[in-house]
């Protein structure tokens, strides 16, 4: 297991979350809540998922981690890395590549590209959901 849990944008690193620090509770708690959030379903790129699975909820926290990123909203980037980087032990990097309006989003788990998962989602449908 890696410590480190680095996002790029673009190739540049811009987030690096380490492991290695222990969350204090109410933090470890926020997950929790995060996951039973999700338990009542998901909308995963226009696809309503009522029973998400682990991967499903990784991607959905993913692109709402990006999505903080963009509008620089530092409490939501850093409860979504705490979330993939707990959640996901093996995941080293998720790269986020935005061209215009259109963002493509890896998850690494390891160097090698066959076991990336790619995931293509239109950032408006994000926004509509918002409160």
């Amino acid at each position: 297991m890696s410590d480190k849990l680095v996002v790029l944008l673009n190739g540049q690193s811009v987030v690096e979350y380490d492991r290695a620090k222990r969350l204090p509770g109410h933090q470890r708690q926020y997950l929790e809540k995060m996951d039973s959030d999700m338990d009542s379903g998901i909308e995963l790129n226009g696809e309503s998922i009522a029973e998400p699975d682990a991967t499903q909820r990784a991607k959905f926290v993913a692109m709402h981690m990006v999505q903080a990123l963009l509008d620089e909203h530092d409490a939501m980037i850093a409860a979504g890395c705490a979330y993939l980087a707990n959640r996901l032990p093996d995941l080293k990097q998720v790269k986020v590549v935005q061209e215009g309006e259109d963002l493509m989003l890896d998850l690494v788990f390891t160097d090698a590209p066959e076991n990336q998962v790619m995931v293509q989602f239109d950032p408006s449908h994000l926004r509509k959901q918002q409160h």
